[in-house]
């Protein structure tokens, strides 16, 4: 019964004000969300329409870089949906209700804002290079189990966008970069951040029939084989988590290369789509 006990959080407001969050109570006010993240160094991006909100709640979405967080699932267990920067509000009619629609960007704000200026002598390794510029963002760093982190012999000094001191750091250890849900992710390309696995099956909430995919890779003429699969709601597993696939027409250990979440608490959509991709 509980996998119909749907239930969310959004939480909104200015860095260093207090903010709403609405979700809680028997008849929690209507929500509609879709989010998207991927492998790659684009900024994620979500879209959420709620009803009805009272007018403290549009002032602050209306604020000068509002950040909102949303967390959905069933029950008590509500992982992190997304978290990100409003780019965009908009309040019209919609019968005799109200609704809010939102678009919202990951990591915009660090990104945009954060400018370096750094210098080093001898030499210097490419991790501090890496949580220097994060702490400078001020964002949280994971680094993936099994990065390495290569020295520059010679000094270095970089004065720009923050994204410039990140791939340079990168590019020289081999490694990648993105920002998801406000962390800054290090590894190593079509890498995973940790050892854990997750398992979809029947019984843990994979739906329907796993469909091959192909996807064309760099000027090399690479390619990549894999599966889109369709589950019910957990935010949990996220983008480049090991999936292990157990379903009667495929089984084995796969990447997450993409991951597909929509919800509405009021309709028939609380479910995630993925691409796995072959380890």
């Amino acid at each position: 019964m509980e996998n119909f006990n749907r239930q969310y959080r959004f939480s909104a407001g200015q860095a260093g004000s207090k903010g709403f969050e609405i979700g809680d109570g028997d008849r929690p006010l209507h929500i509609s969300f879709s989010c998207e993240k991927a492998d790659t160094d684009s900024a994620n991006s979500a879209k959420v329409s709620l009803w009805n909100l009272n007018p403290e709640h549009l002032a602050e979405l209306n604020r000068s870089d509002c950040t909102v967080s949303l967390r959905a699932g069933y029950g008590s267990v509500m992982p992190l949906i997304f978290a990100g920067v409003v780019t965009f509000v908009k309040t019209s009619l919609d019968g005799s209700d109200v609704i809010t629609e939102l678009e919202i960007v990951d990591n915009r704000v660090e990104l945009r804002d954060t400018f370096v200026s750094v210098s080093y002598r001898g030499s210097v390794n490419c991790k501090k290079l890496i949580q220097d510029a994060a702490s400078q963002m001020g964002v949280a760093v994971a680094f993936s189990y099994n990065a390495t982190f290569k020295d520059i012999p010679n000094g270095y000094s970089y004065v720009g966008g923050v994204s410039g001191i990140l791939s340079k750091a990168c590019e020289t250890s081999g490694l990648v970069w993105n920002i998801n849900n406000g962390v800054l992710q290090i590894k190593k390309p079509n890498g995973t951040i940790n050892r854990e696995v997750y398992e979809l099956s029947a019984d843990t909430g994979l739906v329907g029939i796993p469909e091959r995919v192909q996807i064309s890779g760099d000027s090399d003429g690479s390619e990549q084989y894999g599966w889109d699969i369709q589950y019910l709601m957990n935010a949990a597993i996220n983008v480049d988590d090991y999936i292990y696939l157990n379903s009667i027409y495929v089984k084995g250990y796969f990447r997450v290369y993409s991951v597909s979440i929509d919800g509405d608490n009021y309709g028939d959509s609380w479910n995630c789509s993925a691409r796995l991709l072959e380890v």
